[in-house]
């Protein structure tokens, strides 16, 4: 289990929606990752290029004939920032006496 740690940089929507989506996976397409999300390629550029600055992604680009591609991973850090922010919302609904879990 993870500490908890309230973290304001993943807590935006945006990015905990992206953050989110990257747990359940390996590597990501930018274009998955804006197609499930519904986002311009700027704003998703943009939140990459923010998670990026602080270590939460590695982002990774190729190309496919002449097509570039670029493909997103949680690293380690991130992976770690976000089990610590959702153990913290865990926490803070639990004291209302709720839960988040099913069948909790």
């Amino acid at each position: 289990m993870s500490t908890p740690r309230f973290d304001e940089l993943i807590h935006a929507p945006t990015r905990l929606s992206l953050v989110s989506l990257l747990t359940a996976t390996e590597w990501a397409e930018f274009r998955y990752l804006r197609e499930q999300l519904g986002l311009s390629d700027s704003a998703l550029s943009k939140q990459l290029t923010t998670l990026e600055q602080a270590g939460y992604v590695e982002i990774r680009k190729s190309f496919v004939g002449k097509r570039s591609r670029t493909s997103v991973t949680l690293s380690n850090a991130g992976r770690a920032a976000f089990d610590g922010h959702v153990a913290a919302l865990q926490e803070i609904v639990a004291r209302s006496g709720l839960t988040v879990l099913p069948g909790g």
